[in-house]
């Protein structure tokens, strides 16, 4: 069969062609430029835990090493500290508690013990050369440098495209994805419409070498009380990347006022001076910039063959949201499908699903930033002077910036199509149906000790056991023992490939519950026991229902 073409060489793209490699599907990346990024320090990605780990499990290499994972989050109002967030493993200085919660009295603020990740923050060339890097040695890729796109025709049975450049090419492929940015040319071509809201939030940037009081720590510091000049900055964040290097953003008020660079210069003197106890320390500046947030989401993401995925798709990152972690995680959902309908046949409920589950995902988020928007920009009002509004709204800014809440955690497909039918053996746990697995140790296979999230993205389900016990013992001990061999040959019979995998806990599973994982490490669903009937049908169903009956249904309309 023919490779799926990819047009755009972001980091959606190139991560995108990298998971169908995975899956044994070959592509080409469409690069309408000469194959190399501009060097951009103000130019900047943070991702959550999830899609740090998806990048790197799909180069191979810690990106940690070339980013920085922050030691804590504060915010600040006016000279006060309303919180404060220090996070685990691999945080500077002492660290009481992974991701505790702290507020401005130093009392831990309630419900917000639970643990999570910090967000990983780095130069957008750098993830995207890391990217590069893993496809120079993938057979499957192929990047097609100073192509650009100018027509598609589809075909029941694929897609052409004409790119211009030194040399005019067709390609023929199985399935065409945009993700070719917020102009995207694939999305004009097949005439999808983009509604939304254009600047909803305007940044003046500046990434700059310096030292600050609180090293490695990220800060959101609203209503400073040093006077700015120009336009007042009613906020602004500095966000800590690796070599001593930060990233400053001024919010700057509506209008389309002119950010000149001595305007922008004397801001970084005043906000570092402020900082600092009105002592401007030394720096060097490396990059600025003027960032122009919009608010945008396509009517539809397929059209045949076609698909739209990243900005292309949609556009978001008001209130520290980040819109290239929603991309990345369009790339994970897509890649599975497409794999299972290139290697299989056309599963056409499977693919629609892929603009069920990830454009309502966004929608929500979207609605939740445009909800926010008027309470926190909205510029005073009765709401500013009712007691507690104030850390209300730190709470929604803190959870946007660090991934959490409806402005920022995962999305869980509660509502997809691929749901399975209710099942009286199904079991509560503290993961509902739709939503991101938690990452926990679990014994592979061949016996080793894995995180769960290493065995994603290879095109399998994942049948979870939980076996409270077995950690201490050799596999080869429990392995042919209780319920295993039942469940072993319900696993073989599967309608789709899965690996059965061994945990010794879940957050809220009891003992011998089973857990069916999606190969993007979304839940299916949680069954009390072996129930080889319901495990069936529940996999079944994440397929997008069954095969033959889709078969003979595509058939009659073909013939139709």
């Amino acid at each position: 069969m023919d490779p799926v073409i990819i047009v755009g060489a972001g980091p959606v793209g190139l991560t995108l062609a990298l998971a169908l490699a995975r899956q044994e599907v070959p592509s080409v990346v469409l690069d309408e430029g000469p194959g190399k990024d501009e060097q951009r320090p103000a130019r900047t990605v943070v991702l959550r835990e999830d899609t740090a780990a998806l990048v790197e499990r799909l180069t191979g290499s810690p990106l940690s090493e070339a980013g920085l994972r922050w030691a804590g989050w504060r915010s600040m109002r006016r000279k006060q500290v309303m919180g404060e967030i220090r996070f685990g493993p691999g945080g500077f200085e002492d660290v009481e508690g992974p991701g505790r919660r702290v507020g401005h009295d130093g009392a831990d603020v309630p419900g917000a013990a639970e643990p999570f990740a910090a967000p990983l923050h780095l130069a957008q060339h750098v993830l995207t050369a890391a990217l590069r890097g893993a496809i120079a040695g993938e057979r499957l890729v192929k990047i097609a440098s100073n192509s650009r796109l100018d027509s598609t025709e589809q075909e029941t049975s694929g897609v052409t495209a004409h790119t211009r450049g030194p040399k005019g090419t067709w390609w023929r492929g199985s399935y065409l994805v945009g993700c070719d940015g917020p102009r995207s040319t694939v999305r004009k071509l097949q005439d999808i419409r983009f509604p939304g809201r254009t600047a909803v939030e305007r940044h003046a940037v500046a990434a700059l070498r310096t030292e600050l009081p609180w090293p490695g720590e990220a800060l959101l510091h609203r209503m400073p009380p040093w006077r700015t000049s120009g336009p007042s900055a009613g906020e602004v964040t500095a966000r800590p990347l690796s070599d001593g290097v930060w990233r400053l953003d001024w919010l700057l008020p509506p209008g389309k006022d002119l950010v000149t660079p001595d305007l922008l210069v004397a801001r970084i003197r005043e906000t570092l001076g402020g900082w600092n106890g009105g002592s401007t320390p030394p720096y060097e500046l490396l990059d600025t910039g003027v960032h122009t947030v919009h608010h945008r989401l396509a009517r539809r993401w397929r059209s045949g063959r076609v698909f739209l995925a990243g900005d292309a798709a949609h556009l978001l990152g008001a209130l520290g949201t980040q819109g290239l972690d929603e991309g990345l995680r369009d790339a994970d959902n897509l890649a599975w499908k497409l794999a299972l309908a290139w290697h299989h046949g056309p599963h056409e409920a499977l693919l629609d699903s892929y603009q069920a589950e990830r454009r309502a995902v966004v929608a929500a988020r979207l609605r939740a930033a445009d909800q926010a928007l008027p309470l926190l920009r909205g510029g005073g009002g009765l709401r500013s002077y009712v007691p507690g509004s104030a850390r209300g709204h730190d709470t929604i800014l803190t959870d946007g910036h660090l991934g959490r809440g409806p402005l920022g955690a995962p999305g869980a497909y509660a509502d997809s199509p691929l749901a399975p039918p209710y099942a009286e053996s199904e079991a509560p746990i503290d993961t509902t149906p739709g939503a991101p697995v938690v990452d926990v140790r679990v014994t592979a296979e061949d016996g080793t000790f894995v995180p769960l999230r290493e065995r994603l993205g290879r095109g399998v389900l994942l049948v979870v056991l939980i076996a409270p016990g077995t950690g201490v013992w050799e596999r080869k001990h429990w392995v042919t023992a209780g319920i295993m061999p039942r469940l072993a040959a319900a696993v073989t019979a599967l309608p789709h490939p899965a690996e059965l995998l061994v945990a010794e806990s879940y957050p809220g599973a009891a003992a011998h519950t089973v857990l069916l994982v999606r190969p993007d490490g979304h839940l299916v669903t949680a069954l009390s026991g072996v129930r080889p009937a319901d495990l069936y049908a529940a996999a079944e169903a994440t397929l997008g229902g069954p095969a033959k009956a889709e078969a003979e249904a595509g058939a009659t309309a073909s013939t139709g």
